[in-house]
């Protein structure tokens, strides 16, 4: 009989202990142990990379030419390996061209029931191609918009904030600082305009002048300086704040230039196609009575309704083939909870497991066989009763022949598995090594492994006392996305946690609404570890009909888990700022000083020190032609990242590029006596990232854990006043294990007197919260209301709540979800 085992012989991969684990096919799998264990090394870096470049031997020799420098996994042998497809929680392109529709095609069927079913104008002489219903094409994109369905355009209340104030005090708060808005306000003065008169007073034809010209007159400015310092005419060229704030945005090549001038722009909908993104000719084209960006714009669900009517005739024709293949692929998304999604929804605002369910939707479709597909956390930004639906379509797909191999972090999840391989006993050097591979029920005795704990204890949780507010935050008449109306109030002083399943409006109402609210109260008094992933431009503002209790908060930290760099230069050393204090320590050295060498010479990003083969990232880019791109370590310095000149230096027998390859907490006892060193790697260790590398790239960093560096950046700043910490999803990536190291900094936080309020599924931390808000009842239109609100035992008691029945049995029992 075949061997129905894969066997994996040797894996070394990254932390990896040179194991060997067989790990059964046409199974469901199960990867399981705390962060940095080296679940992924072996479940990615391992199986699914070897399974790669099994395939990429097979491509033109050109292309393998290129594959080679990617280099392969560290395993002596892997036997049983059929070809995989990696499912991995990444982030969408960063454009808003790419939507629901394009990552699923579901779009492409949709322009195709137009195009060959729909229903054309009279005196129509032919029909359109289906490129003609795509806003991303020249045949289809309105020509005004572009296809992007907004116009981004100035006002003058934009460009000037406060009319009281006068040209010379700053009325014109869109000009830029320093030497440039001086000289453009000089300018204003030669031409005749009146600087020092408060704008409100000027002529309306004078300031819209001054705004919105196009012209750019030249005149000799005569300058007014300080005594001493030179009076020297110049010529200058005038531009208005509307042509300075549209070509900076444009063409400015400064990220920051950018989001600033964009905070003068306002979006509203293109004047002619009405937001619609398609030519006249395309939108003029109906299906049962509707044009095709009304389809897109549905919910899945309500669209799926919409088109089984067609669906259910029996004839063969083009409509109701087309209407079937959209039903039967859309009712696979419903049933992975993602019905309130609309087609024309773009990527960059999907969370990452949105996305991943829809690529698993995609996958469902296709009818591969044999296949091996790797997951990496599937359940991760799903509500318990979600991750119901999603272990049926698991399911189907393992009844299809495939094999399942899940990375995971869900109690309830792995114990539907097949077969557990947890890999332990902790993180980094620490890890690595194959605690139990088998069935689930035997983990029970591996006393090593930190799951254990978590699948089969099953006291009840300990009881703890629920915090009284100081006050209380009310929001009331929140209008933004499917929040209409809604009041809600945050107690202050305690920890909350918002939950709902997905799409119910939790992340709007906290990290946008709230968020948005507190920071307007604050002003520039803010603090946002977000980095904001998608297409620069002026994103919807939520209305408000009032707000109390705002006074109360006098710092705002959000933190979210968008990534803290795009490209290997980015990584935790420098985001912390504890790479400031290596640098000096090297540059303090005997060594370092008889050269000359000074704190630049250790950065990998100044030419003196770097390797310039690599320009300091220690990896190159590889351009895979059709396939996408990745990074190869660089030949020259093989990762190092510095000038071999500057690797001859060391403190304490170590080299700068061998401080960055040490794990938190290897560096953590090396730079002990270093006190701002010191401190960032105590935080970080606090918040669980003891395993990562210092100079571990960003690239490689999960979203939970580009999260957690955020916030140990924030915890090691020192807090004065009450401090609102907004999170949203902050256990993502986390085994339970870690998740309880993460929740006992932030109700250390509480403790001290701050508010902390988290967007979460996760039951345990919910179970733990002081105050509960629940939104739903569903998601999309079905969503956007507070179902139930108070605290946890009130919240498990709610009735109409789809939370409930789950927080209670969590409440029973610590490992039930």
């Amino acid at each position: 009989m075949a061997d129905s085992y894969v066997r994996v012989r040797g894996a070394r991969e990254h932390n990896l202990r040179t194991i060997d684990v067989d790990i059964p096919r046409d199974a469901l799998v199960a990867f399981t142990g705390v962060s940095g264990s080296g679940k992924s090394s072996l479940a990615f870096g391992t199986l699914y990379a070897e399974a790669q470049r099994r395939y990429f031997e097979s491509v033109a020799p050109y292309a393998r030419r290129l594959i080679h420098q990617v280099g392969a996994p560290k395993v002596e042998d892997i036997t049983g390996l059929p070809p995989a497809v990696a499912l991995e929680q990444r982030r969408s392109a960063p454009t808003s061209r790419s939507s629901v529709g394009t990552v699923t095609t579901l779009s492409n069927s949709l322009r195709m029931l137009f195009s060959r079913a729909g229903d054309y104008p009279e005196g129509t002489a032919e029909r359109l191609d289906s490129d003609a219903f795509s806003p991303n094409t020249a045949a289809g994109a309105c020509p005004e918009c572009h296809g992007l369905g907004t116009v981004h355009r100035v006002t003058e209340q934009s460009l000037v904030p406060d009319p009281a104030l006068s040209v010379r005090d700053g009325a014109i708060a869109a000009w830029p600082g320093a030497w440039q808005g001086k000289n453009l306000r000089d300018i204003l003065a030669a031409l005749g305009h009146d600087i020092d008169r408060p704008w409100h007073e000027l002529p309306r034809a004078e300031r819209d002048w001054i705004l919105f010209t196009d012209e750019q007159p030249v005149v000799t400015v005569h300058p007014v300086r300080d005594v001493g310092r030179i009076q020297r005419p110049y010529k200058g060229q005038y531009m208005s704040a509307k042509r300075y704030v549209l070509h900076t945005f444009a063409d400015s090549k400064s990220e920051t230039l950018r989001k600033r001038v964009q905070g003068f722009m306002v979006a509203e909908p293109c004047p002619v196609c009405a937001g619609r993104r398609l030519r006249p000719e395309a939108l003029a084209v109906m299906f049962e009575g509707h044009d095709i960006a009304t389809l897109a714009g549905m919910p899945l669900g309500a669209l799926a309704e919409l088109l089984r009517p067609t669906a259910a005739r029996a004839e063969d024709e083009v409509a109701p083939t087309l209407a079937r293949d959209l039903v039967a692929r859309i009712e696979v998304l419903t049933e992975l909870g993602l019905g309130y999604l609309s087609m024309d929804r773009p990527s960059p605002t999907l969370s990452a497991g949105e996305l991943q369910r829809l690529r698993l939707a995609t996958q469902l479709r296709s009818g591969l066989f044999g296949v091996v597909y790797v997951l990496d956390e599937p359940s991760a930004g799903l509500h318990p009763a979600d991750t119901e639906s999603l272990l049926t379509v698991l399911g189907r797909l393992k009844e299809a022949g495939n094999s399942l191999f899940v990375v995971e972090h869900d109690m309830e999840v792995v114990r539907r598995a097949d077969w557990i391989v947890d890999i332990g006993p902790r993180a980094g050097e620490h890890g690595g090594q194959v605690l139990h591979s088998g069935p689930v029920a035997a983990l029970a005795a591996a006393t090593d492994s930190a799951t254990r704990r978590f699948l089969f204890d099953t006291a009840p949780p300990a009881a703890r006392t629920v915090r009284r507010p100081t006050g209380t935050l009310r929001l009331r008449g929140v209008t933004l996305h499917n929040l209409r109306g809604l009041d809600a109030a945050f107690p202050l002083g305690v920890f909350t946690a918002v939950t709902g399943v997905s799409g119910s409006g939790k992340t709007t109402l906290v990290t946008r609404v709230l968020a948005e609210a507190v920071r307007e109260h604050l002003g520039d008094g803010t603090t946002d570890t977000g980095e904001d992933g998608t297409e620069a431009g002026p994103m919807a503002r939520a209305q408000l009909s009032g707000a109390e209790g705002l006074e109360a908060i006098d710092r705002l930290v959000r933190v979210d888990q968008k990534p803290i760099g795009r490209t290997p230069r980015s990584n935790l050393a420098t985001y912390t700022g504890l790479f400031d204090a290596v640098r000096k320590v090297f540059a303090a050295t005997d060594a370092a000083r008889a050269r000359g060498y000074t704190a630049g010479r250790f950065s990998f990003n100044v030419a003196a020190g770097r390797c310039e083969t690599c320009q300091g990232e220690g990896f190159v880019a590889v351009e895979l032609l059709f396939l996408p791109g990745t990074y190869a370590p660089c030949t020259a310095c093989h990762g190092a990242r510095y000038h071999p000149d500057t690797l001859e230096i060391t403190y304490r027998g170590r080299t700068v590029a061998d401080v960055l390859a040490m794990t938190v907490d290897t560096a953590a006892d090396f730079l002990a006596d270093i006190p701002a060193a010191a401190r960032s790697l105590r935080t970080l260790q606090d918040v669980g990232l003891g395993y990562l590398r210092l100079g571990q790239p960003a690239t490689e960093l999960s979203g939970g854990e580009a999260q957690r560096i955020k916030l140990a950046t924030e915890l090691q700043r020192t807090r004065r006043g009450h401090t609102l910490y907004l999170l949203d999803e902050p256990t993502t990536g986390l085994h339970p294990a870690d998740t309880e190291v993460l929740l006992r900094q932030l109700h250390g936080l509480v403790d001290a007197g701050h508010t902390v309020v988290v967007v979460e599924h996760d039951m345990g931390v919910v179970a733990g919260a002081d105050h509960v808000i629940d939104l739903g009842p569903g998601g999309g239109a079905d969503g956007g209301r507070i179902v139930a609100a108070g605290t946890p035992a009130e919240v498990a008691d709610a009735p109409g709540s789809r939370t409930a029945p789950y927080l209670a049995r969590r409440r029973a029992r610590p490992d039930a979800c």
